[in-house]
């Protein structure tokens, strides 16, 4: 972790440490290891270490509201309680990530702890603790925040209040979270020795996210995967709360959809479209939910391209691959493929039709009861046909065969992934229950179909080489079929034209407006010169 300027009284400057001298850390932690200062600080002396704790006005005691949708959290952990009973949980949420020296990457709670919490705060730990009559109790470990009367609040650069900004505190956390009770960070290091090899204390840890936690819990093996496992698969089913922020993260979307569209009369490069869409990400969510794809031209037949490094072309197309996260962390996962000047060309219609028509026979498939893979085969019989016909494959059949696949070299990758907290959602359920599973009502998924031509593809006639086609769309499973959560944003490349062109038209239209207005507007009066005396003939002026 970054380092903090030492609280600690100094008796004169020649006690003060060297310049890169290790000094203690000022943490709420004291199992965290000493670090050195920054080496732009400087250490304050005693007379400003006791200036700066006098004269703050009092806190209003007050507690904070309960967090919105407190009960669906406290319903996750009892079903959490109820899978494991007699046996210690413990879900860390992580930390901040260092990204370059003592600077660190903006902190993104872990999904499982924030699933099972609602709360936001880095470092944190949630445990359940088994009673002796049965259920759990529910224990928040989280930082303390001692207001103004300890000196950390201005000389902690990591979490100092004057730093990063207050934590919520003890108390706060408690009654803002509705657990049973919460404690101190400061108190969780011998908390989890009491834990620790105990045989009568069967204990599950959620790993890879603390290290300090994993490395104070003895490792439970398979047990342990067994509480990542539950926790995936218990997030398959998303409830009504769930779809409402999905579907907030999807509008935002749209509208830095829009945004892009609108960019496109100026933009010249991929970079500036991502910097666009990023906006909208910031403005309406917590961020974007995973690095935006901004690939123009033959870029689009690179499935995870984020460099966005290249220009944009009238003429090309954009795939434009984004998802808004939203403040409750629930991301959107959308694709559409856009032509950068308004309009197909006739081999771009031609790709891009053959997608949309496998998309539509992927939404048919999707319904409870059937494979997860099935709207998959079904979007791959509509592709491999279609290839056929355009005499890129030579027979479907042949290419459909599990032992032939060579649709895959123009298509790629399955149309379906889970989507909710994490953008490839549940990826530690097990695969009967996923991958190999039923769909099932409240099933939140992607139907993303594709064709992607390199440039260099010898087997593809050369009109079509480097088009890169994706169309993705946010559904959720209901009773009788699915709901296309992202239903607005335009798909048909009628509606894909009309829609670029509406958003320019009325771009036009104010200026357009302005500049009549501006036409009317009455000229100022000027006075009349009196004419010129006629020269008398035969002279000159």
């Amino acid at each position: 972790m970054a380092t903090s300027i030492p609280s600690s009284p100094v008796a004169s400057d020649s006690s003060q440490p060297a310049v890169g001298e290790q000094q203690p850390l000022v943490t709420s932690e004291p199992q965290a290891p000493a670090a050195k200062p920054a080496s732009h600080d400087s250490v304050p002396p005693p007379a400003l270490l006791d200036f700066m704790l006098k004269q703050w006005k009092p806190g209003s005691g007050k507690l904070p509201p309960k967090i919105k949708y407190a009960e669906s959290f406290k319903a996750r952990r009892k079903a959490l309680s109820q899978a494991f009973p007699g046996e210690t949980i413990v879900v860390p949420t992580g930390h901040e990530k260092v990204r370059a020296n003592d600077t660190h990457y903006r902190f993104r709670p872990g999904t499982d702890f924030y699933y099972l919490t609602g709360n936001l705060e880095p470092d944190c730990v949630l445990v359940l603790e088994p009673k002796e009559g049965g259920g759990h109790t529910d224990l928040l470990f989280v930082e303390p925040n001692p207001g103004r009367s300890d000196s950390t609040f201005f000389t902690d650069r990591v979490k100092g209040e004057l730093w990063v900004g207050p934590r919520l505190g003890v108390p706060e956390s408690q009654a803002r979270h509705d657990v049973d009770e919460a404690r101190g960070l400061n108190t969780l290091a011998d908390y989890l020795k009491g834990l620790k090899g105990a045989a009568t204390k069967p204990t599950r840890v959620l790993r890879g996210h603390s290290a300090k936690v994993d490395d104070a819990v003895t490792a439970g093996g398979e047990r342990d995967k067994a509480l990542a496992t539950f926790l995936s698969e218990l997030r398959l089913i998303k409830d009504a709360q769930e779809l409402r922020e999905l579907q907030i993260s999807i509008d935002a979307t749209q509208r830095g959809f829009e945004d892009v569209i609108r960019s496109l009369k100026v933009a010249k490069t991929e970079r500036y479209v991502e910097g666009i869409f990023n906006l909208r990400a910031r403005v309406e969510g917590n961020d974007t939910g995973y690095n935006s794809i901004v690939a123009s031209g033959s870029h689009a037949c690179v499935l995870h391209w984020n460099r966005n490094d290249g220009p944009l072309v009238s003429g090309d197309l954009l795939l434009l691959d984004a998802g808004v996260e939203g403040h409750t962390l629930y991301t959107a996962d959308i694709t559409r493929t856009l032509p950068i000047s308004g309009r197909f060309t006739p081999e771009q219609k031609a790709i891009y039709e053959l997608v949309y028509a496998s998309q539509e026979a992927a939404f048919a498939a999707v319904k409870p009861g059937n494979d997860f893979m099935e709207p998959n085969r079904a979007a791959m019989q509509v592709l491999a046909e279609g290839l056929e016909k355009l005499g890129i494959l030579e027979s479907a059949t042949e290419a459909l065969k599990d032992e032939h696949q060579f649709y895959k070299r123009y298509s790629l990758h399955n149309v379906s992934h889970m989507l909710g907290l994490d953008v490839h959602d549940c990826a530690q359920a097990r695969q009967e229950a996923y991958k190999y599973g039923k769909l099932q009502a409240g099933m939140v998924l992607t139907v993303e179909p594709g064709l992607y031509f390199q440039k260099d593809d010898l087997t593809v006639p050369a009109r079509y080489r480097g088009i890169g086609v994706r169309i993705e769309d946010d559904i959720v499973v209901t009773a009788r079929g699915c709901k296309v959560l992202s239903a607005n944003i335009p798909r048909t490349v009628k509606d894909i034209e009309a829609w670029m062109g509406g958003i320019w038209n009325a771009d036009k239209a104010p200026a357009a407006k302005a500049k009549k207005a501006a036409s009317k507007k009455p000229q100022a009066r000027t006075a009349k010169k009196a004419p010129a005396k006629k020269a008398k003939a035969g002279k000159r002026k």
